[in-house]
């Protein structure tokens, strides 16, 4: 912790007790104090003091924002990370049987708090000393932490790697290929020199061949094209939490075929025709988007088959990122906690009815 003052008041023997009490092993510890007592302090001074990676939950986005923004002057030089939805607009798809209505999903991505949840993975996969400051978002699905890092990019100078293997294996983790502007989640590629844009990071990588080795890796301004190092070793992740290897997407796309032959009978002698024929247009669409490209619009909810989940077990999300001694905190408690069990109900009454 960085900061002018030190804990005063009774700080010291709140954050003496809390630090006593999950060394014990205690579980569900309530923290109380009114407005401006310096509870955001006293959490920065217990996390230093148990050196744990932190998930703090808050009940709505402005509330997260301010507590990383706090968080990050008592911590400048470690990882303090913002995970909320990324959607600015989000009209989920659902069915209307009365009116025989079908709403598609529609959606509007922020690029720059897709950018930040890509980095918060990232620092939990890579470093320790980590905080990550989150909604209810944080128990949303996300793509399998294994199967993500698995398809990270390993990059080492002076080692042979063909600059057209390295294009194709970056557009197979979801990678665009765009040689003129440079976004995140992009590369663009001059001669033997390629430039990769990562999603979880401002900044730009270089990679240079000299025909099939690697001849050096640099790190630079993606504005300016300035060098700040020269780089021995890197690690490219996924620009999608979804990236999956071509066996494990052809295994899902078998997986997803035989649970389609599986419910389309049973539609049928159910007399349910319409909704037969559109599961049938649905899932055959996005099979063949799987098949062309590795992605389609909605593959959350083809998660169970991308990581080879059984029916009924719950989806991997940013706790699974997490390593298993991380300390959970829940601001606003009284709006948080129940928040997380009407977004379960929520999400679920739509599901009921959405073929």
């Amino acid at each position: 912790v960085e900061a002018d003052y030190e804990p005063s008041g009774d700080q010291p023997q709140a954050i003496a007790e809390l630090e006593k009490r999950l060394a014990a092993g205690e579980q569900d510890i309530v923290v109380l104090g009114a407005t401006g007592t310096g509870k955001t302090a006293t959490i920065a001074w217990l996390a230093e003091r148990v050196q744990r990676p932190m998930l703090v939950m808050q009940p709505n986005k402005t509330l997260a924002a301010q507590f990383a923004g706090e968080l990050r002057q008592f911590f400048p030089d470690n990882a303090v990370e913002y995970f909320v939805s990324y959607y600015d607009y989000y009209q989920p798809e659902a069915y209307v049987p009365q009116t025989d209505t079908y709403i598609e999903k529609d959606s509007s991505i922020n690029e720059e708090v897709e950018r930040l949840r890509h980095r918060a993975t990232y620092s939990l996969l890579t470093r320790r000393d980590v905080i990550v400051v989150a909604t209810v978002s944080a128990i949303y699905g996300l793509g399998t932490p294994v199967e993500w890092v698995n398809q990270a990019i390993e990059l080492a100078v002076g080692e042979e790697y063909g600059r057209d293997a390295l294009l194709r294996k970056l557009v197979e983790i979801q990678y665009d290929r765009n040689d003129i502007a440079g976004t995140n989640g992009t590369f663009r590629v001059r001669g033997d020199t390629v430039e990769v844009f990562p999603m979880y990071a401002e900044l730009a990588w270089r990679v240079e061949f000299f025909g099939d080795e690697i001849e050096s890796l640099a790190t630079l301004d993606p504005l300016t094209g300035e060098v700040y190092s020269q780089d021995e070793h890197m690690m490219i992740f996924p620009a999608s939490h979804y990236a999956a290897s071509p066996v494990q997407m052809q295994t899902a796309i078998s997986t997803i075929e035989a649970e389609l032959a599986e419910e389309l009978p049973k539609l049928h002698s159910a007399g349910k025709l319409l909704e037969e024929q559109r599961l049938q247009m649905r899932t055959s669409h996005d099979l063949e988007m799987l098949r062309q490209i590795g992605s389609c619009s909605g593959i959350e909810n083809y998660s169970r088959h991308l990581d080879g989940r059984e029916a009924g077990t719950p989806p991997h999300c940013l706790l699974d990122y997490f390593p298993e001694d991380f300390l959970l905190v829940v601001d606003e408690s009284h709006v948080a906690i129940p928040q997380i069990g009407g977004m379960y109900e929520g999400d679920m009454s739509r599901k009921r009815t959405l073929v």
